[in-house]
């Protein structure tokens, strides 16, 4: 075993401990020192089989005895874990170097100790979530959402001190980390829960005139609607967040390019692709993307419309959408890239093009296990099994190495 002092150093494993994720925490640990599950097991009592069972998430770790064991055998660091978290601190945050800023502990502690709330203080609170919306990209919501909820009850701990524009700026705040909440249900395919999220998040947008986040809100349900093969229901979500009074011109893009795609779910070509050519004429002028669509631009949009592709079965325009998107995607998107690159595959293979199909595959294995689950993951298995089904012996491959990987 290589065993490695600065190995609780590495933003992954901080990530991982900070976020309660202790299947992630033992696999990450374990290839970082290039230990074995049995060597590992001998640190924290635990059987290899059991080790294997927490990492491939066949067992959760629920009991506070095997927590503790893992703590102390892994020497997890104090600062990481919740119940370490200052009661002052009214925003817990996960500070890693190169994924998220130092979040002005100071000026946040002061608000837990008493300072009245004021708005540079909340200036504060928003620049940490915009933080961890980019940590997010990176990291992956099943990491990241106990922290935000965290942010999220401290941050509604405070309403009751706040008057005026004060109070109404606070509300804003509470209805981008509920938008922010539901996302990262809906990436984890817990639909009930991200629905919860978006009411409140719709309903503090329109109790503080925050007609974008209102817009946001509708146009991320019709993408539910999506992902759950509602076509009919998504365009109509999608044109209502469309002409929602307030919404930016990256929101009203998104929320048009959505009705787009729920046409093309349900196969209408025409008015999916008048709708998606309206939405690439938005997002070419966009120049006023509101903080929780910093990522949204043409190479989101190409992408965006590849998915549109696979539903109308045109799998050369997919790939080249889908090709020319991920182009413009940073190498810290681990999770988009993820997604995106399972869908790239997929139309490789509907276009019968099967090394190519493995080839994008195999390129995006690694983060779709890791952060892309069940999304990117079951995209993965779909473009397996139409690969086997067209006798590509480079499937059975594919299905190897998502076995290996699991």
């Amino acid at each position: 075993m290589d065993s490695q002092p600065d190995v609780w150093a590495h933003p992954d494993l901080r990530a991982a401990a900070a976020g309660g994720d202790w299947a992630a925490v033992l696999k990450t640990w374990r290839t970082l020192t290039r230990s074995s599950q049995s060597e590992l097991g001998a640190l924290v009592g635990l059987a290899q089989s059991d080790v294997s069972a927490i990492e491939n998430r066949r067992r959760a770790v629920t009991s506070v005895e095997v927590r503790q064991r893992i703590i102390k055998g892994l020497g997890v660091p104090a600062e990481l874990l919740a119940d370490s978290i200052p009661a002052v601190l009214p925003l817990p945050s996960l500070v890693l170097p190169g994924v998220v800023a130092d979040p002005e502990t100071g000026r946040l502690a002061a608000i837990g100790a008493g300072l009245r709330l004021d708005v540079p203080s909340l200036a504060a609170m928003e620049r940490l979530l915009a933080e961890h919306r980019r940590a997010e990209d990176t990291l992956g919501s099943r990491v990241m959402n106990g922290v935000v909820l965290a942010q999220f009850e401290a941050v509604a701990g405070l309403y009751g001190q706040a008057r005026g524009a004060v109070a109404d700026r606070l509300v804003k705040l509470l209805a981008e980390y509920a938008q922010f909440l539901a996302w990262m249900a809906q990436d984890q395919d817990r639909a009930p829960v991200a629905l919860g999220w978006f009411d409140r998040s719709y309903d503090w947008a329109l109790e503080s005139g925050h007609g974008d986040m209102a817009a946001t809100t509708m146009s991320m349900k019709a993408h539910l609607a999506w992902s759950q093969g509602n076509g009919r229901r998504c365009v109509r979500l999608g044109e209502a967040a469309a002409g929602t009074p307030g919404a930016s011109t990256a929101t009203r893009a998104m929320a048009v390019q959505m009705a787009g795609r729920g046409y093309a779910l349900d196969g209408d070509r025409t008015a999916a692709h008048r709708r998606l050519d309206e939405a690439q004429r938005i997002i070419s002028g966009a120049t006023d993307n509101p903080p929780w669509l910093y990522f949204y631009g043409p190479h989101w949009f190409a992408a965006q419309r590849g998915m549109a592709d696979l539903h109308l079965g045109d799998w050369r325009a997919a790939v080249d959408d889908l090709t020319v998107g991920l182009a413009g995607f940073a190498p810290e998107f681990r999770r988009d890239r993820a997604w995106y690159g399972a869908c790239l595959a997929h139309a490789f293979a509907g276009a019968g093009e099967a090394d190519a199909a493995l080839d994008a595959a195999l390129g995006i294995l690694a983060d779709a296990a890791e952060i892309g689950r069940p999304h990117a993951w079951g995209e993965l298995h779909k473009v397996a099994a139409l690969l086997l089904r067209g006798g590509a012996p480079q499937g059975r491959l594919l299905v190897d190495a998502l076995t290996a990987a699991d």
